[in-house]
């Protein structure tokens, strides 16, 4: 049963009718995903800097880092029918990012992927886009 696991889990990939939210498990992997990013940022010294920036308490950013990831993973786009278009970009220019933070946000991210989601090629897949998404965020 485990190698059927194995062998239907390195084939999973993204397809229109199968998307990353699905094959990572959907809602509860998503928000795992989201709650496991801030956790690594609340407690890991490589993110001091980013995590000093955040306003506190996390449970408001950590819910609306879940709502944005479901629908940037081909779920349910919880974020847009709350607040509209994400405007990534636009969102984060109230804020200093550059390349230190980019780099701060992914190494939580990274650790993050690598925690949750078990597909490799979806977790390098998903690594690769969202690093270049943040990439654009840097504004300085």
């Amino acid at each position: 049963m485990i190698v059927n696991k194995t062998t239907s889990n390195s084939k999973a990939h993204p397809t229109p009718e199968q998307t990353p939210y699905q094959i990572m498990g959907g809602e509860e992997a998503v928000r795992r995903l989201a709650n496991r990013f801030y956790d690594i940022m609340e407690t890991a010294p490589q993110a001091a800097e980013l995590y000093a920036i955040h306003p506190l308490p996390l449970d408001t950013i950590r819910q609306k880092f879940f709502e944005f990831l479901s629908g940037w993973l081909g779920g349910p786009a919880l974020f847009e029918q709350k607040y509209g278009h994400p405007r990534l970009r636009a969102r984060h220019l109230p804020f200093t990012v550059n390349e230190q933070l980019r780099d701060q946000w992914m190494f939580c991210m990274n650790q993050a992927l690598d925690e949750v989601v078990e597909n490799r090629m979806l977790r390098e897949g998903i690594r690769q886009s969202i690093g270049q998404l943040a990439s654009h965020m840097i504004n300085c």
